[in-house]
């Protein structure tokens, strides 16, 4: 059984929208849960790590891409019980928003698919739940800011 499955405590992971010239980075995921689907590039926080650098370097282990924050997102909660109602996963993951600063992205063990994408063209995927909300709240960030 995984170490991540029926945990004694929620798992921390960053992620991030990644924006060029008005799309945002989308991975496959290439391992489960939800393999194939849809999401950001992401992981866990490690020890002595802020969420803006375990976002950064989750972007850039996964995908091959450089970027630099825009800023803070929200808190996505993944939490999944099995038919007898214990906690089978719980993440809390902090999403980012941050602009392409290098780097083509690259597919690999934990990202099966990498494209960028337009706002009207997010639906067209299969994307992992919750996303839709972050990539919404991304999209006005990255308006705000003025990119």
């Amino acid at each position: 059984m995984s170490v991540r499955l029926y945990p004694t405590r929620p798992f921390l992971g960053a992620s991030v929208a990644c924006f060029r010239e008005g799309r945002v980075l989308l991975a496959a995921r290439g391992r489960p849960p939800l393999d194939g689907v849809y999401s950001l590039p992401g992981g866990l926080v490690e020890p002595g790590e802020t969420l803006a650098e375990a976002a950064l370097r989750e972007l850039r282990e996964e995908v091959g891409v450089e970027a630099e924050l825009i800023g803070f997102l929200i808190p996505v909660e993944v939490i999944e019980r099995d038919d007898e109602g214990r906690v089978k996963l719980h993440f809390v993951i902090a999403a980012h928003a941050a602009r392409w600063v290098s780097g083509e992205p690259q597919t690999g063990p934990e990202a099966r698919d990498v494209r960028w994408v337009t706002e009207a063209e997010i639906d067209s995927h299969p994307t992992t739940p919750g996303l839709a909300a972050v990539l919404t709240r991304a999209f006005a960030l990255l308006r705000e800011e003025g990119c």
